[in-house]
Protein backbone atom coordinates (compact mmCIF):
# COMPACT_ATOMS: atom_id res chain seq x y z
CA UNK A 1 0.00 0.00 0.00
CA UNK A 2 2.95 2.73 0.77
CA UNK A 3 3.45 2.93 -3.55
CA UNK A 4 -0.12 3.69 -3.76
CA UNK A 5 0.01 6.64 -1.03
CA UNK A 6 3.26 8.13 -3.46
CA UNK A 7 0.83 9.96 -5.92
CA UNK A 8 -0.89 11.18 -2.73
CA UNK A 9 2.30 12.96 -1.63
CA UNK A 10 1.83 16.95 -1.11
CA UNK A 11 -1.95 16.57 -1.41
CA UNK A 12 -4.61 17.33 0.22
CA UNK A 13 -7.53 14.51 0.70
CA UNK A 14 -10.85 15.13 2.25
CA UNK A 15 -13.06 12.06 3.61
CA UNK A 16 -16.98 12.85 4.45
CA UNK A 17 -18.14 10.29 6.92
CA UNK A 18 -14.51 10.20 8.15
CA UNK A 19 -15.39 9.21 10.93
CA UNK A 20 -16.90 6.25 10.57
CA UNK A 21 -15.58 2.43 10.41
CA UNK A 22 -13.90 2.82 6.85
CA UNK A 23 -13.25 6.07 6.80
CA UNK A 24 -11.54 5.94 9.74
CA UNK A 25 -9.36 2.75 8.86
CA UNK A 26 -8.32 5.00 5.51
CA UNK A 27 -7.62 7.92 7.11
CA UNK A 28 -5.40 6.34 9.74
CA UNK A 29 -3.20 4.87 6.80
CA UNK A 30 -2.90 8.12 4.77
CA UNK A 31 -1.60 9.58 7.97
CA UNK A 32 1.67 7.05 7.41
CA UNK A 33 2.57 9.50 4.42
CA UNK A 34 3.61 12.89 6.36
CA UNK A 35 3.13 14.70 3.46
CA UNK A 36 -0.65 14.12 2.93
CA UNK A 37 -2.86 16.21 4.70
CA UNK A 38 -6.08 14.59 5.81
CA UNK A 39 -10.13 16.46 6.38
CA UNK A 40 -12.67 14.40 8.22
CA UNK A 41 -16.12 15.48 8.10
CA UNK A 42 -18.80 13.60 10.31
CA UNK A 43 -21.69 14.31 12.22
CA UNK A 44 -20.19 11.56 14.96
CA UNK A 45 -23.60 9.82 14.53
CA UNK A 46 -20.90 6.58 14.12
CA UNK A 47 -17.63 7.81 15.99
CA UNK A 48 -14.58 5.16 15.23
CA UNK A 49 -11.94 7.81 16.18
CA UNK A 50 -12.62 8.63 19.68
CA UNK A 51 -9.96 7.40 21.55
CA UNK A 52 -7.65 7.17 18.69
CA UNK A 53 -4.34 9.08 18.07
CA UNK A 54 -6.25 10.55 14.74
CA UNK A 55 -7.65 13.58 16.02
CA UNK A 56 -4.47 14.47 17.65
CA UNK A 57 -2.08 13.73 14.53
CA UNK A 58 -0.71 16.84 13.45
CA UNK A 59 -1.73 16.58 9.53
CA UNK A 60 -5.35 15.94 10.52
CA UNK A 61 -8.46 18.39 10.55
CA UNK A 62 -11.45 17.22 11.73
CA UNK A 63 -14.91 19.40 11.37
CA UNK A 64 -17.77 18.09 12.74
CA UNK A 65 -20.73 18.97 10.48
CA UNK A 66 -23.95 17.28 8.21
CA UNK A 67 -23.49 16.80 4.83
CA UNK A 68 -26.60 18.24 4.19
CA UNK A 69 -25.29 21.44 5.26
CA UNK A 70 -23.85 23.11 1.76
CA UNK A 71 -22.09 25.83 3.77
CA UNK A 72 -20.40 23.16 5.92
CA UNK A 73 -19.38 21.06 3.14
CA UNK A 74 -17.66 23.70 1.03
CA UNK A 75 -15.85 24.39 4.36
CA UNK A 76 -14.65 21.11 4.46
CA UNK A 77 -13.93 20.24 0.82
CA UNK A 78 -12.19 23.58 0.11
CA UNK A 79 -8.64 23.18 -0.83
CA UNK A 80 -8.80 19.37 -1.44
CA UNK A 81 -7.73 17.70 -4.13
CA UNK A 82 -9.38 14.09 -3.31
CA UNK A 83 -12.73 13.86 -1.92
CA UNK A 84 -13.74 10.21 -0.76
CA UNK A 85 -17.36 10.72 0.17
CA UNK A 86 -18.93 7.97 2.19
CA UNK A 87 -21.03 10.39 4.89
CA UNK A 88 -24.20 7.96 5.01
CA UNK A 89 -26.77 6.26 6.98
CA UNK A 90 -25.30 2.90 8.21
CA UNK A 91 -26.80 0.06 9.47
CA UNK A 92 -30.51 -2.04 7.88
CA UNK A 93 -31.89 -1.28 11.41
CA UNK A 94 -31.35 2.42 11.09
CA UNK A 95 -32.29 2.65 7.79
CA UNK A 96 -35.43 1.08 8.25
CA UNK A 97 -36.11 3.13 10.92
CA UNK A 98 -35.03 5.83 9.25
CA UNK A 99 -36.25 5.92 5.48
CA UNK A 100 -36.61 9.43 4.70
CA UNK A 101 -33.66 11.12 6.74
CA UNK A 102 -31.94 8.09 4.75
CA UNK A 103 -32.80 9.35 0.91
CA UNK A 104 -32.23 13.39 2.31
CA UNK A 105 -28.53 12.49 3.24
CA UNK A 106 -27.42 10.06 0.06
CA UNK A 107 -29.12 12.26 -2.26
CA UNK A 108 -28.85 15.75 -0.61
CA UNK A 109 -25.84 15.09 0.80
CA UNK A 110 -23.83 13.46 -2.26
CA UNK A 111 -25.67 16.74 -4.53
CA UNK A 112 -23.82 19.01 -2.10
CA UNK A 113 -20.68 17.31 -2.04
CA UNK A 114 -21.11 16.71 -6.11
CA UNK A 115 -21.32 20.69 -6.42
CA UNK A 116 -19.03 21.81 -4.41
CA UNK A 117 -16.39 19.45 -6.36
CA UNK A 118 -17.90 21.53 -9.54
CA UNK A 119 -17.41 25.34 -8.25
CA UNK A 120 -14.10 24.06 -7.29
CA UNK A 121 -12.71 22.84 -10.44
CA UNK A 122 -14.98 25.80 -12.32
CA UNK A 123 -12.62 28.03 -9.91
CA UNK A 124 -9.86 26.60 -11.40
CA UNK A 125 -8.93 24.40 -8.18
CA UNK A 126 -6.94 21.01 -9.00
CA UNK A 127 -9.97 18.16 -7.84
CA UNK A 128 -7.89 14.93 -8.89
CA UNK A 129 -10.63 12.28 -8.24
CA UNK A 130 -14.10 12.11 -6.31
CA UNK A 131 -14.65 8.97 -5.02
CA UNK A 132 -18.61 8.25 -3.90
CA UNK A 133 -19.50 5.51 -2.38
CA UNK A 134 -22.54 3.52 -3.77
CA UNK A 135 -23.70 0.32 -1.96
CA UNK A 136 -23.87 -3.70 -3.18
CA UNK A 137 -27.51 -3.04 -2.22
CA UNK A 138 -28.28 -1.94 -5.64
CA UNK A 139 -28.64 -5.36 -6.86
CA UNK A 140 -31.44 -6.28 -5.28
CA UNK A 141 -32.40 -9.52 -3.12
CA UNK A 142 -30.80 -12.28 -5.66
CA UNK A 143 -26.94 -10.74 -6.49
CA UNK A 144 -24.68 -13.94 -7.44
CA UNK A 145 -21.48 -13.24 -9.45
CA UNK A 146 -22.94 -9.31 -10.19
CA UNK A 147 -20.79 -7.59 -12.36
CA UNK A 148 -21.03 -3.52 -12.65
CA UNK A 149 -22.69 -3.55 -15.88
CA UNK A 150 -25.27 -6.44 -14.44
CA UNK A 151 -28.81 -4.55 -14.66
CA UNK A 152 -29.78 -3.50 -10.82
CA UNK A 153 -32.71 -4.12 -9.28
CA UNK A 154 -34.59 -2.03 -6.58
CA UNK A 155 -37.04 -3.77 -3.91
CA UNK A 156 -40.94 -2.56 -3.67
CA UNK A 157 -42.15 0.63 -2.78
CA UNK A 158 -43.20 1.00 0.37
CA UNK A 159 -40.25 -1.62 1.98
CA UNK A 160 -38.16 0.95 4.06
CA UNK A 161 -35.29 -1.19 3.38
CA UNK A 162 -34.81 0.27 -0.21
CA UNK A 163 -34.84 3.41 0.22
CA UNK A 164 -31.04 3.47 0.98
CA UNK A 165 -30.34 1.08 -2.44
CA UNK A 166 -33.17 3.59 -4.02
CA UNK A 167 -30.73 6.67 -2.96
CA UNK A 168 -27.40 5.13 -3.62
CA UNK A 169 -28.47 4.33 -7.07
CA UNK A 170 -29.07 7.73 -7.82
CA UNK A 171 -26.37 9.38 -6.31
CA UNK A 172 -24.31 6.97 -8.81
CA UNK A 173 -25.99 8.19 -11.60
CA UNK A 174 -25.23 11.80 -10.68
CA UNK A 175 -21.63 11.12 -10.65
CA UNK A 176 -21.33 9.25 -13.56
CA UNK A 177 -23.03 12.42 -15.00
CA UNK A 178 -21.27 14.94 -13.47
CA UNK A 179 -18.19 13.48 -14.96
CA UNK A 180 -20.19 13.14 -18.54
CA UNK A 181 -21.47 16.42 -18.33
CA UNK A 182 -18.76 18.69 -16.69
CA UNK A 183 -15.31 16.59 -16.57
CA UNK A 184 -15.39 16.48 -12.98
CA UNK A 185 -13.02 12.80 -12.21
CA UNK A 186 -15.54 11.05 -10.57
CA UNK A 187 -15.18 7.16 -9.29
CA UNK A 188 -18.25 5.01 -7.82
CA UNK A 189 -17.59 2.36 -5.54
CA UNK A 190 -20.07 -0.83 -4.65
CA UNK A 191 -18.44 -2.08 -1.36
CA UNK A 192 -19.63 -5.92 -0.13
CA UNK A 193 -20.10 -6.42 3.63
CA UNK A 194 -17.12 -4.87 4.43
CA UNK A 195 -15.74 -6.04 8.29
CA UNK A 196 -12.48 -5.83 10.67
CA UNK A 197 -11.37 -4.08 13.66
CA UNK A 198 -12.13 -1.23 14.74
CA UNK A 199 -15.99 -1.46 13.36
CA UNK A 200 -18.78 0.16 15.14
CA UNK A 201 -22.07 0.23 15.59
CA UNK A 202 -23.61 -2.38 13.15
CA UNK A 203 -22.41 -5.62 11.08
CA UNK A 204 -23.64 -9.12 11.62
CA UNK A 205 -19.91 -9.81 12.42
CA UNK A 206 -19.65 -7.28 14.87
CA UNK A 207 -22.52 -8.30 16.28
CA UNK A 208 -22.09 -11.94 16.42
CA UNK A 209 -18.46 -11.47 18.06
CA UNK A 210 -19.97 -9.17 20.73
CA UNK A 211 -22.29 -11.69 21.73
CA UNK A 212 -20.14 -15.03 21.00
CA UNK A 213 -17.24 -13.36 23.68
CA UNK A 214 -19.59 -13.69 26.46
CA UNK A 215 -21.95 -16.60 25.35
CA UNK A 216 -24.55 -14.44 24.33
CA UNK A 217 -27.15 -15.92 22.09
CA UNK A 218 -26.14 -15.47 17.99
CA UNK A 219 -29.56 -14.00 16.72
CA UNK A 220 -30.23 -14.74 12.95
CA UNK A 221 -33.21 -13.60 10.47
CA UNK A 222 -35.21 -16.82 9.73
CA UNK A 223 -33.28 -20.00 8.90
CA UNK A 224 -29.45 -18.13 8.12
CA UNK A 225 -29.29 -19.18 4.68
CA UNK A 226 -28.86 -15.63 3.36
CA UNK A 227 -25.46 -16.06 1.36
CA UNK A 228 -22.81 -13.28 1.52
CA UNK A 229 -19.27 -12.49 0.60
CA UNK A 230 -17.08 -10.84 3.74
CA UNK A 231 -14.56 -8.13 2.76
CA UNK A 232 -11.58 -7.46 5.13
CA UNK A 233 -11.24 -3.89 6.25
CA UNK A 234 -7.40 -3.75 4.60
CA UNK A 235 -8.40 -4.91 1.29
CA UNK A 236 -11.16 -2.37 0.90
CA UNK A 237 -9.19 0.62 1.74
CA UNK A 238 -6.42 -0.61 -0.68
CA UNK A 239 -9.38 -0.90 -3.04
CA UNK A 240 -10.00 2.96 -2.64
CA UNK A 241 -6.97 4.07 -2.75
CA UNK A 242 -6.42 2.29 -6.08
CA UNK A 243 -9.43 3.82 -7.38
CA UNK A 244 -8.16 6.98 -6.08
CA UNK A 245 -4.93 7.01 -7.92
CA UNK A 246 -5.71 4.91 -11.07
CA UNK A 247 -6.61 7.22 -14.03
CA UNK A 248 -8.34 4.26 -15.01
CA UNK A 249 -10.90 4.77 -12.59
CA UNK A 250 -12.05 7.65 -14.03
CA UNK A 251 -15.96 7.62 -14.59
CA UNK A 252 -16.20 3.85 -13.65
CA UNK A 253 -18.37 1.97 -11.23
CA UNK A 254 -16.30 -0.83 -9.13
CA UNK A 255 -17.44 -3.81 -7.16
CA UNK A 256 -15.30 -3.95 -4.33
CA UNK A 257 -15.85 -7.31 -1.99
CA UNK A 258 -14.17 -10.94 -1.73
CA UNK A 259 -16.21 -13.53 -3.39
CA UNK A 260 -13.52 -15.97 -2.18
CA UNK A 261 -15.30 -15.11 1.17
CA UNK A 262 -18.54 -16.52 0.36
CA UNK A 263 -20.42 -17.72 3.59
CA UNK A 264 -24.21 -18.50 4.92
CA UNK A 265 -25.38 -16.57 7.69
CA UNK A 266 -25.74 -19.85 9.50
CA UNK A 267 -21.98 -20.09 9.29
CA UNK A 268 -20.90 -17.40 9.65
CA UNK A 269 -22.07 -17.35 13.31
CA UNK A 270 -20.78 -21.31 13.65
CA UNK A 271 -17.42 -20.19 12.69
CA UNK A 272 -17.53 -17.19 14.91
CA UNK A 273 -18.47 -18.69 17.65
CA UNK A 274 -15.72 -21.58 16.72
CA UNK A 275 -13.40 -19.31 16.52
CA UNK A 276 -14.21 -17.34 19.97
CA UNK A 277 -14.35 -20.61 21.80
CA UNK A 278 -17.70 -19.66 22.84
CA UNK A 279 -20.80 -21.39 23.90
CA UNK A 280 -23.33 -19.15 22.03
CA UNK A 281 -26.55 -20.37 21.33
CA UNK A 282 -27.42 -19.75 17.57
CA UNK A 283 -31.07 -18.97 17.48
CA UNK A 284 -33.29 -18.29 14.32
CA UNK A 285 -36.09 -15.55 14.73
CA UNK A 286 -38.88 -14.84 12.25
CA UNK A 287 -37.81 -11.60 10.41
CA UNK A 288 -41.03 -10.39 7.81
CA UNK A 289 -39.09 -7.79 6.23
CA UNK A 290 -37.36 -7.65 2.97
CA UNK A 291 -33.48 -8.93 2.83
CA UNK A 292 -30.98 -10.06 0.71
CA UNK A 293 -30.53 -14.19 0.06
CA UNK A 294 -27.82 -13.72 -1.88
CA UNK A 295 -25.09 -11.41 -2.53
CA UNK A 296 -21.80 -12.10 -4.43
CA UNK A 297 -19.74 -9.52 -6.22
CA UNK A 298 -17.72 -10.44 -9.68
CA UNK A 299 -15.09 -8.23 -8.96
CA UNK A 300 -13.04 -9.04 -12.29
CA UNK A 301 -13.53 -5.06 -13.75
CA UNK A 302 -11.44 -3.82 -10.49
CA UNK A 303 -8.51 -6.81 -10.92
CA UNK A 304 -8.55 -5.65 -14.61
CA UNK A 305 -8.75 -1.79 -14.42
CA UNK A 306 -7.15 -0.89 -10.79
CA UNK A 307 -5.02 -4.17 -9.95
CA UNK A 308 -6.82 -4.58 -7.22
CA UNK A 309 -6.86 -7.94 -5.60
CA UNK A 310 -8.39 -8.98 -2.13
CA UNK A 311 -5.55 -10.60 0.39
CA UNK A 312 -7.14 -11.37 3.23
CA UNK A 313 -9.52 -14.42 3.56
CA UNK A 314 -12.42 -15.56 6.07
CA UNK A 315 -10.19 -17.27 8.51
CA UNK A 316 -8.17 -15.14 8.96
CA UNK A 317 -10.00 -12.22 8.98
CA UNK A 318 -12.24 -13.11 11.62
CA UNK A 319 -9.31 -14.36 13.95
CA UNK A 320 -7.76 -10.83 13.21
CA UNK A 321 -11.24 -9.10 14.18
CA UNK A 322 -11.63 -11.32 17.35
CA UNK A 323 -8.31 -10.85 18.92
CA UNK A 324 -8.76 -7.06 18.19
CA UNK A 325 -12.77 -7.37 19.85
CA UNK A 326 -10.34 -9.39 22.66
CA UNK A 327 -8.05 -6.76 23.26
CA UNK A 328 -10.30 -3.79 23.38
CA UNK A 329 -12.92 -5.86 26.04
CA UNK A 330 -15.66 -5.16 23.45
CA UNK A 331 -17.42 -8.30 24.42
CA UNK A 332 -21.45 -7.97 25.74
CA UNK A 333 -24.37 -8.66 24.57
CA UNK A 334 -26.47 -6.79 22.02
CA UNK A 335 -30.14 -6.97 20.86
CA UNK A 336 -29.19 -6.87 17.32
CA UNK A 337 -30.53 -9.94 14.67
CA UNK A 338 -29.00 -10.38 11.20
CA UNK A 339 -29.78 -11.40 8.02
CA UNK A 340 -26.08 -10.29 7.16
CA UNK A 341 -26.94 -7.00 5.96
Amino acid sequence: MTNLLQPLRGTTVAITGGAGFIGSRLATLLCTEPSISIVLFDNLHHDAISGTPLLQHPNVRFIRGDVRDKAAVQEALTGAHHIIHMASIAGVDTVMKMPVTTMQVCLHGTMNVLEVCHSMQSAGQDVRRVVDFSTSEVFGRFAFNVAESDTTALGAVGEARWTYAVAKLATEHLASNYFKQYGLPTVAIRPFNIYGPHQVGTGAIHHFVRNALVDEPLVLHNDGSQIRSWCYISDIVNGILLALVRPEAVGQSFNLGNPRSTVTIWQLARDIARLCQSGSEIRPIKWDFADVELRVPDISKARKLLGFEPVIDLEEGLQRTIAWYREQNLGGATNSTHGGR
